[in-house]
């Protein structure tokens, strides 16, 4: 593994941490029809955060710890803005997997690249609506 990608995975390491603290606070504002899909998105990001930092382990290096708390882009005081917020979630998080795609080789891009589609996927099930390259934020816009 080239010190790009273990940047690259060291990154979404990053995001994952972010994503689990974002989706706590997802969990407490979003109204009830969401809910199960804001508890699945959280157990989905703590799985991929324990891998990934299994992976950097293995790879002889430390993984990048979590931050104390993590701002957010907006404040999430009703359901509707939890739900934006879940969407500019994963959004981020299926950039940074991109980064992982473009950086690894074999089962690792593999593994990153079904992360960057699950990530994407969630997006537009909170947005409603979908991007033409998630991940590719050079390519989404106009």
């Amino acid at each position: 593994m080239t010190q790009r990608t273990l940047d690259a995975v060291q990154a979404a390491l990053a995001a994952e941490h972010a994503a689990v603290y974002a989706y706590g606070v997802i969990g407490a504002r979003v109204a009830k029809p969401r809910a199960a899909d804001a508890r699945a998105a959280y157990y989905s990001h703590r799985a991929r955060r324990d891998a990934l930092s299994r992976t950097v382990r293995d790879l002889g290096a430390e993984p990048v710890p979590a931050d104390a708390g993590y701002a957010l882009p907006f404040p999430v005081t009703d359901s509707a803005a939890a739900v934006r917020l879940a969407a500019v979630i994963e959004e981020r998080v299926a950039g940074v997997y991109g980064d992982v795609v473009r950086a690894a080789t074999g089962a690792q891009r593999r593994e990153a690249a079904g992360a960057l589609r699950e990530a994407a996927v969630r997006a537009v099930r909170w947005r409603g609506g979908s991007v033409a390259f998630p991940g590719l934020a050079e390519r989404s816009a106009p």
